[in-house]
């Protein structure tokens, strides 16, 4: 049995961007080669893009976890490292996205719309294209970045322009099988309707889109029946349309009563999409009186009672029959030309320009905050530094030499000597919290030592290559003339 789901969450993570290589090229008679080592390949980013040939988010209700691509380290001999491959998720016309808070933050009409649901890392560079003036063979590289991480809610607002509301067992279904090529489950109970229908309609030139949507009862709009789930899909149509049966046997029902609590839902209920799309509430929209069931004696003699009364408000009414298809020619060449002229009165969509913001000439990119938690302890907060610290490789002291230095160029130390913060003060970063020293000097004034270390950081746990050298002769037995011995 086939299922319609129209409203998931998902959980999508961007692949992770790969690691820079540290590497210095070697080859014979070429002592210095200079450093080598490739940037990492960016991961891959997840995208939702609009499918003409999908109908409904079940797959994402039973698969909600997606994840990109990651990105590969570079290499050696300026190998960079590929790029990861972008996770595209096909999705219905007509989804909507929004975060966790329940702000949209797509709105996907047309065959190919695409939205980024999440943006993959970006690659780390490698010691070559970190190599400066002051730096001629880094021994580090850049860490990737982490691929972002999101919660996503999906849901599918169907596309139609006539949308037909009604009572259970109004006839809905019934009037879009003869109406459209659209062949929906019929049935004499309540509620045979569980998923919206949609057809195509071609009346003499013009072509338009129907939908059916599960029968509304009084209460929908809080959610009572099915209505709350379904009202959705009425958001888009620019004409609705009211199948009132006029058979009925209930008591206490009649067209007029029908009509008035169903409107009541529909001024009750609020649309997510007016400020996109300018359609206004659904009590605004063009309506059209749809009396069904005439083949039915007492349905025609009641047809003829309520008539009068419901062309007082303004709105078109129409006699037919599903299944005689008494009247349903007129009713087609009168929806297309409600459609017609609705579409025409809206604003003219204009083309979405490209925005450029530029940056504030006062705006530093960070901003640095005393730390509640930690007495004479500060934070500093802002894209790039925290995008710095995580590309740091913290048991590399050049790198961490590195680090202070952007820190320093980017104006943080100053900033912090501003603020009043005193030597020793815990500063925290990201998930990184260090002891700030403010006579670091900059990494162009400091002598180059060998790789993989700084001569600014007191203590350094790693062991020079010279050390290692002595180490190994020591174990041999061997100390040349001018070794020096401990």
């Amino acid at each position: 049995m086939s299922r319609f789901v129209d409203r998931v969450t998902i959980h999508v993570t961007a692949g992770n961007g790969g690691h820079g290589c540290s590497s210095v090229h070697r080859e014979k008679f070429k002592p210095l080669g200079g450093p080598d080592g490739g940037n990492g390949g960016n991961g891959g980013s997840v995208r939702l893009v609009v499918d003409p040939q999908v109908h409904t988010l079940l797959d994402f209700h039973f698969r909600p976890h997606a994840k990109g691509t990651n990105g590969k380290p570079g290499m050696g001999d300026n190998r960079d490292g590929a790029t990861g491959e972008d996770l595209v998720l096909n999705v219905p016309d007509g989804t909507v996205v929004l975060d966790a808070d329940g702000k949209i933050l797509a709105d996907l009409v047309g065959e190919g719309t695409s939205f980024e649901a999440a943006k993959g890392g970006r690659g780390g560079l490698g010691n070559a294209a970190l190599a400066s003036r002051a730096r001629k063979a880094p021994g580090f590289a850049l860490l990737g970045e982490e691929g972002q991480t999101r919660d996503l809610v999906l849901e599918l607002k169907s596309v139609a322009d006539v949308g037909l509301v009604g009572f259970p067992s109004a006839g809905k279904s019934s009037l879009v099988s003869v109406l459209s090529a659209a062949k929906p489950k019929i049935a004499d109970y309540p509620f045979t309707t569980l998923v919206p229908n949609l057809g195509v309609v071609q009346a003499a030139g013009d072509i338009f889109t129907i939908a059916d949507v599960p029968g509304l009862i009084p209460g929908a709009s809080t959610g009572r029946g099915l209505g709350l789930e379904f009202l959705r899909h009425l958001e888009r149509c620019a004409v609705l349309a009211h199948v009132v049966d006029c058979a009925t046997l209930e008591p206490g029902r009649d067209p007029v009563s029908d009509i008035d609590a169903l409107e009541a839902e529909l001024a009750a209920y609020r649309p997510a999409l007016d400020a996109d799309h300018g359609l206004g509430d659904l009590a605004d929209r063009p309506r059209v009186v749809i009396l069904n069931k005439i083949d039915v004696p007492d349905a025609a003699e009641l047809s003829d009672f309520v008539e009068p009364e419901l062309a007082q408000r303004g709105w078109p009414v129409f006699r037919i029959s599903a299944v005689s298809h008494n009247g349903l020619r007129e009713l087609t060449f009168a929806l297309a030309k409600m459609v017609a002229e609705y579409r025409a009165a809206q604003p003219k969509q204009q083309a979405r320009r490209q925005i450029i913001r530029p940056v504030a000439v006062d705006d530093s990119g960070f901003s640095v905050l005393p730390d509640p938690a930690v007495e004479g302890g500060f934070i500093v907060r802002g894209e790039r530094p925290e995008r710095w610290i995580a590309q740091t490789q913290f048991a590399n002291d050049e790198a961490v030499g590195y680090l202070a230095d952007r820190l320093n160029r980017l104006g943080v130390e100053d900033e912090l000597k501003r603020l009043g913060a005193e030597p020793g003060a815990p500063v925290t970063i990201g998930d990184m919290t260090f002891d700030w020293e403010p006579t670091t000097p900059m990494g162009d004034e400091v002598p180059v030592t060998g790789r993989g270390t700084d001569i600014r950081l007191d203590r350094s746990e790693r062991v020079g290559a010279a050390e290692r050298k002595q180490a190994r002769k020591a174990r041999r037995g061997r100390f040349e003339d001018g070794d020096i011995r401990g």
